[in-house]
């Protein structure tokens, strides 16, 4: 690749079969002289297999300020860089928008291949309706940050998609259900791998599912939830809610007055109450 062309190409690489490696991508990895790669341990039988001869550098989470100043340098020089992470497309909760950012600023070229992104794998195969969808990637991993981040959510009528860590989806499928009640929620796992499972059922029900097979808790997860219902009651239904339990209605009771009074669903304000209460 000559100076005239040089540039940044940002390369998604495949979740898990390796047959999901683009043409195009493989092209690009084959050329450029330089591979920028969250793991260079991970990547390098990757390249070894395409017959890249390319040279590695790191370019990851604690270090992308770094990695970007020394791919800026190549691509002044003259010399192409393809940027990857561990699986997926980079930047998408994975390292690579800073890199990305510095090249730009640079006024250097950055190219884009289109490929794998599990949350794109997941929302062609969850089937649900909704219209839009919001990328949110990971929720904090404490859990009172991790509530207040889901209650943030609870009026999008789009639907919410997450990544999710086995070593976390419990405890995230519990405050899911115990902020957003009544919706659907759709686990895909280990995408496009061996054991590759896409599960819907009702968001209450969920916690249950994981926990009947050990097996259901493994992997890499994709958690998407239906967005909130359209037309509903502009909140009415929580605001008498939250005055019921201020009086000190137990929860059951003030959810079942607060349905009767505004209409809202029974379930919804239930699982709401609970949240409220926690």
């Amino acid at each position: 690749m000559t100076e005239e062309y040089a540039a940044l190409y940002v390369v998604p690489t495949p979740l898990g079969n390796l047959a999901d490696l683009t043409r195009r991508a493989e092209e690009i990895l084959r050329q450029v002289p330089w591979v920028a790669a969250e793991d260079t341990r991970h990547s390098g039988p990757l390249l070894k297999q395409l017959g890249s001869p390319a040279r590695t550098l790191p370019a990851h989470r604690h270090n992308e300020h770094e990695a970007a100043a020394r791919i800026v340098e190549r691509l002044q020089a003259g010399e192409s860089v393809a940027l990857i992470s561990d699986a997926g497309t980079p930047g998408i909760s994975d390292p690579g928008a800073r890199v990305v950012a510095a090249v730009r600023a640079a006024g250097c070229r950055v190219v884009p291949l289109p490929g794998p992104c599990a949350a794109v794998t997941a929302l062609s195969a969850s089937g649900l309706v909704d219209e839009h969808f919001l990328f949110y990637g990971f929720l904090p991993s404490k859990g009172g940050q991790r509530r207040q981040a889901i209650e943030a959510l609870r009026e999008q009528p789009a639907a919410l998609v997450f990544y999710e860590a086995p070593h976390r989806v419990l405890e995230t499928v519990t405050d899911l259900a115990a902020v957003l009640g009544e919706r659907t929620l759709v686990v895909a796992r280990e995408l496009t791998k061996l054991f590759e499972s896409i599960h819907s059922c009702p968001l209450p029900e969920a916690l249950a599912w994981l926990q009947a097979d050990a097996n259901r808790q493994r992997g890499e997860f994709v958690l998407i939830v239906s967005g909130a219902a359209a037309g509903g009651d502009d909140g009415e239904g929580e605001r008498v809610l939250q005055l019921l339990l201020a009086d000190g209605l137990p929860v059951k009771q003030a959810a079942k007055l607060a349905a009767a009074i505004t209409g809202a669903a029974k379930n919804a304000l239930y699982q709401r109450a609970l949240a409220l209460k926690s």
